[in-house]
């Protein structure tokens, strides 16, 4: 037979526990501004430091540009489906690998979703990533219609990301201006 105090008691106790735990203030990391920002510049530090090609800094905003590495590399996963294939020959994590991302074809598209291939966001000739400029580029991302030819981007997740403030837009823009151009690779899909 069940005790009914003893339940009662430890509803409550789990009722008070969850309302104390759910109402505190969020805890902050150690560095980390009541805004979000990160007095230390770690983000910043972090994306330069995981870029997994070269970057052309020369007349660019390293922490700009390290900020959108971090976007691109630690939050957004865009090689995931704009890199084909994604991992180095026999990193894919996913096998065992260590996740090494693959540098030579790294955000130059190719990756196959059904009848739609993703997009080489590298920089092209005239060192704009798609060929955007940085309006058409944000433009891009807050409709989801490409500022080329307007055709709606059925597979890229802009619905989540035209949420991005045009700062974060911006610093994702100014990291895929400081990365090289590549060329698709052969792959059976994303993440591969």
């Amino acid at each position: 037979m069940v005790n009914r105090k003893l339940v009662s008691a430890a509803c409550v106790v789990l009722v008070g526990s969850t309302a104390w735990f759910f109402s505190g203030t969020p805890t902050r990391a150690k560095n980390e501004r009541p805004d979000g920002s990160d007095s230390t510049g770690s983000r910043v530090q972090k994306g330069l430091a995981i870029a997994p090609v070269p970057l052309n800094l020369e007349g660019k905003n390293r922490a700009q540009v390290g900020m959108g590495s971090y976007l691109v590399n630690a939050v957004g996963l865009c090689a995931d489906c704009h890199s084909c294939p994604t991992y180095t020959p026999g990193q894919n994590p996913y096998q065992g690998g260590d996740g090494s991302i693959n540098p030579a074809n790294y955000l130059a598209g190719g990756a196959a979703f059904g009848p739609f291939i993703s997009a080489n966001i590298t920089p092209d000739a005239s060192g704009k990533p798609a060929g955007f400029t940085r309006e058409e580029f944000i433009r891009t991302i807050r409709t989801g219609h490409d500022a080329h030819d307007d055709h709606l981007l059925f597979v890229m997740p802009w619905p989540i990301l035209r949420n991005m403030n045009d700062r974060d837009l911006s610093a994702i823009y100014a990291y895929l201006s400081a990365i090289p151009h590549a060329e698709p690779g052969t792959c059976g899909g994303a993440g591969e």
